[in-house]
Formats: C-alpha cells, structure tokens, sequence
C-alpha cells in the first residue's frame, strides 16, 4: 500500500493529464522525451499554460524532489521498527610461527573462516524510535503542505503572467485602434484643406498627433513580447532553439469581469486562510516533528535493550579421528555450526551532558516553530485582509471604467458630428479620441486587475487555483 504522502503527491501532480485531452493537438515535447527539444503550439490557453506549469514549473519540479527526499526520511525511521538481518564472514590466514600447536605431532591449522546470520531487533530505547518515527512522518505531512503551496504560488504566478499577455495583447489593439483613428482624422483634414476649408495648421496638428501615436503603439507590442518571455519563465519552459524561441503563439483568453457580492466578510476569509492555507499546515506539522524531536532526545537519558539471534558456521583448527588428533579441514561439510541468542543492554550514566544539550537544542527548535507559526499566522490573517480590500477596490475600478468608456465612445460620436457640421474645432475631436484610448486603456488595466486581485483572494484564503479546484 502506497503512503498516504505518495497518493497526494499523484492526485495533486498528476492533474495535468485530464487536461490534455481538450488541448491543441501539437505538444510541447512531441515524443515525450524530457530531453528533446519544446516545440511551441499554435494556440495557446490558460489551461494549458496551467498544465505545462504542473509538471516543468521549477519550483513544483523541486517541491516534488523535496517530498521524495522526505519519504526516504520516514523509510530510514522506519527501518528501527522492525528487525534487521545482517551476514558476517570472515577468513584469517596466519603463519606457522603465528600459530601454537595443540600437540608437538599434530600441527595447527593455519587457516580459519567464520560464516553468520545475526538479525537484531530494538525492544527498548526510551521512546526513542517511536518519536523519531512520529517526528519523520510530521515531517513528511509539511513536505506534503510545502508542496501544496509552492503549486499554488507557482499557478499564481502563471495565471498573472498569463493575464499580462492578454492585457499586452490588448493594448497592441487598442494603441492600433487609435493610430487608425489618427490617420483617418488626418486623411479626413487633409482632404479638407485641399477643398480650401481649413487652414495648413490643422493638417499639420492631425499630422502631429498622429505621429505622437506611434511610440505608445512600439512601447505596447514590446511589452507584450516582455510579458511572452515572463511567462515562458514561469512556465518553465527551457529551449536553446532559435526557432522555437522566436515563434509566439496566439494567445487564446479575454479578461473576464465576474464579481463576487460585496462587501466581503473579512472574518469568514480570516477563519477560511487559517484552516486551509497549507503554509500554515506545513508550520503546524514542523511543530510537531519539534516536539517528537524534544522527546527523542529525552529518551537519552533512559536505557536501551536489544535482542539479537543468527546462526554461526566456522571451522575448526583441529579434527578427532579413531586414530587420533588431526589438524582441521577446511571443507564445509566438516564445519562446526549452531544458534546464538543475546540481549544486550546499554545505559549512559554519564555523557559530559551531552544529551542534556541536545535536548536544549531541541527545545529551542520547537519554540522557534511555534513562533514562527504564530507570525505566519499574523502575517497571512494581514495578506487575507489586504486581498480582500484589494478586491473590492479592482471591483469599483472595473465598474467604473465600463461607464467612462460609454461615455467616451459618446463623446467622440458627438465630436465627430459637431465637427462635420462646423461647431467644434479639430481639436475637440483629437481631445475626445484622446479621452476614449485613456479609457480604453484604463478598462484594459482594471480588467486585469480585477483578475489578478480574484487570484490572489483564492490563494490568501487557501483555496486551491481554480483548475486544481475542478480536477
């Protein structure tokens, strides 16, 4: 039967592979070897930026050696619980003058060999062996937490990442959008001023701001080629290919905007992140492997018992005969052989205190857990009450940058008609199209932060991320 760790190790890792089962058709790897080259797909969704990030993100990659680390602690811990079996041989070969005879006629055997099975089992050791088992499995439960945390702050950081991307991608469109916009307002002056209606200086103000469009247009898209590159690292995704490298694929996914009721009700979120943050979970475990550890090195103070059983097989130096003394043989079948038993016992009366300072030493290391858990406590009972106002402030962003941006586009219809009756200037109409790319722009941003704060409240109260939730 698989320990309970190795079982949460598969269903918390192997989330991946129901995945992709729905995911574009060409892989990263194609053959499935770790050490080929990636090959990027042409599409490109959150889940399976989500799934690639489970199984080469880093971090998780190295939280998964450090709980397989922690299994062989426990086997080693386990391994004084039952007995153990050991063989012993050994041959000796000594000089005639090494070797005193049993009889002036009747020479010595110079050689000897020993053959033997002992298996030796711990009855006793002060608590010992019982707390360094207990202690190694509370081990193993905060490797099991660690584990839980790092794929949560690692999905985090996928999922931000990810939302970059698209708020990038989106201001490319938008910055594109007002260019156009720009160089029809400007085409549109143009012609006027050839019809002899407006003067060279409005050609030559359309003709500015639409120049001063294009840097704000460079900025976005090698922004969004940053972002890319944020997120191929946290994605985990190493390749050397030049190709491979230069490729981006198309980036499926909006910024959504879903609120949750307001206001939030900080104290449920508190109670929530204190019962399921697995940061707090791995500390509370760690206390307990302290507190294992204090009564392991107590038990250095009481004594040890141990039996031990095998059967020994040796040769013998001399042989009786009929006929007398004679030296021994070497031959197995001639070998003397039989069952031996033991208890052994051992108590330290007296070890210049050395176990009286270890078992300070483990003290300490459990009242540093403690408080190390009582400050994480603080620290995240702070990051829960900072998520949620950070949530209910991207809220009110997000619903007000929805009003200004209709307000906006009727404000540049209305510019626009003014204008081609004659009662509003050319600058009016470039003040309103400026208006509406802020607020375009201003919505992009409150999007993605709504989005990102969303995240953030999940992983502060302890929630899994959302594609481990529904797995």
């Amino acid at each position: 039967m698989k320990p309970a760790s190795s079982l949460l190790l598969t269903a918390v890792l192997g989330l991946a592979a129901p995945l992709r089962a729905d995911m574009p058709p060409t892989p990263f790897k194609p053959d499935g070897n770790p050490d080929s080259a990636y090959m990027v797909p042409d599409e490109l969704n959150l889940d399976y930026a989500l799934s690639f990030a489970l199984d080469n993100n880093f971090a998780i990659r190295q939280a998964k050696e450090r709980l397989r680390q922690q299994e062989g602690v426990v086997l080693e811990a386990s391994a004084r619980t039952i007995p153990n079996l050991a063989v012993n041989s050994g041959y000796t070969g000594n000089g005639r003058g090494l070797t005193q005879s049993f009889s002036a006629t009747v020479p010595v055997n110079t050689r000897s060999w020993s053959l033997g099975v002992t298996a030796t089992q711990t009855l006793f050791a002060g608590g010992a062996i019982r707390a360094g088992l207990a202690g190694a499995a509370s081990a193993r439960s905060a490797a099991v937490a660690e584990l839980q945390a790092v794929v949560n702050d690692a999905l985090l950081d996928v999922r931000t990442r990810f939302y970059a991307v698209l708020v990038s991608r989106e201001r490319i469109k938008v910055q594109e959008q007002n260019v156009e916009l720009l160089r029809h307002q400007f085409q549109d002056v143009k012609s006027r001023y050839e019809a002899g209606t407006v003067s060279n200086f409005e050609v030559l103000r359309a003709e500015v701001a639409l120049a001063n469009a294009q840097p704000p247009l460079i900025s976005a898209r090698n922004n969004h080629r940053l972002a890319v590159e944020d997120l191929r690292q946290a994605l985990g995704f190493t390749t050397h290919d030049p190709a491979t490298l230069r490729k981006i694929p198309e980036f499926v996914g909006t910024l959504d905007y879903a609120p949750l009721p307001l206001p939030l009700d900080l104290a449920a979120a508190v109670a929530a992140a204190r019962a399921q943050r697995p940061e707090l979970q791995r500390l509370a475990q760690l206390v307990a492997a302290r507190s294992q550890d204090v009564r392991r090195q107590r038990a250095g103070y009481l004594p040890t018992l141990s039996l031990s059983g095998g059967y020994q097989l040796r040769n013998a130096p001399y042989a009786f005969t009929p006929s007398g003394l004679r030296v021994g043989t070497n031959r197995l079948n001639d070998a003397l052989g039989d069952w031996t038993f033991g208890l052994q016992g051992s108590w330290a009366v007296f070890d210049g205190r050395a176990t009286t300072g270890r078992l300070r030493q483990a003290r300490s290391s459990l009242a540093q857990a403690e408080l190390s858990l009582t400050q994480a406590q603080l620290a995240i009972d702070v990051e829960v009450r900072r998520a949620c106002l950070q949530y209910q402030e991207a809220t009110e962003l997000a619903e007000a940058s929805k009003k200004v941006v209709e307000q906006a586009e009727e404000a540049v219809r209305l510019a626009d008609a003014r204008y081609s009756a004659g009662t509003a200037t050319q600058l009016d109409v470039l003040q309103a199209r400026t208006d509406l790319t802020t607020a375009r722009l201003n919505q992009l941003q409150a999007y993605y932060s709504f989005n990102v704060a969303n995240a953030n409240l999940r992983r502060a109260t302890g929630l899994p991320d959302a594609l481990v939730a529904g797995r």
